[in-house]
């Protein structure tokens, strides 16, 4: 693992990993959506080294089948998905080091930044994660963006705000 180079692995990110941040419906929270943002870098089965390497570097997340839903699919995943680290792990080992993932990697630590401020709660700052999330990544998404605003009220995200810990 060690004989791995840390500019290799950034480089494997480069062809192969993704920042994603996206906004789904959600029973549990009081607007119906969630913010949800992983990293996350695929590979064939004979690849597994270099991900074992990256999860090992980065001290964080795990290695999974890439699908759960397609028996063909025999590629694996590592992903990290829980926000601190994320924040603390992941965003520091690609600062400054991505070049064709660069403005998704940017778009990603302003929204975990925003999430971390809890800016995710109000109207405003849900606009601007899904201006964000909506420049990356660029597949179909299901839902417009003012779809998901219409939860986000001026007056309920106040009340969203105070009541939020």
């Amino acid at each position: 693992m060690n004989r791995i180079s840390n500019d290799y692995l950034v480089g494997f990110v480069e062809g192969e990993g993704m920042f994603y941040v996206g906004v789904v419906p959600s029973k549990e929270t009081k607007t119906g959506w969630q913010v949800i943002y992983f990293f996350k870098v695929s590979q064939n089965p004979g690849g597994k080294v270099v991900l074992d390497t990256l999860k090992h570097r980065l001290g964080c997340g795990y290695v999974k089948a890439n699908s759960q839903t397609d028996p063909g699919d025999k590629s694996l995943a590592y992903v990290v998905r829980d926000l601190p680290s994320l924040r603390e792990k992941v965003i520091p080992f690609f600062e400054g080091k991505l070049y064709v993932k660069r403005k998704a990697f940017d778009a990603f630590k302003r929204v975990t930044e925003f999430v971390s401020a809890g800016k995710h709660f109000s109207y405003e700052g849900m606009k601007v994660i899904l201006d964000l999330a909506y420049t990356m990544n660029t597949g179909k998404r299901r839902f417009s963006k003012e779809v998901i605003l219409c939860a986000y009220t001026r007056e309920s995200s106040q009340t969203i705000r105070q009541t939020t810990p």
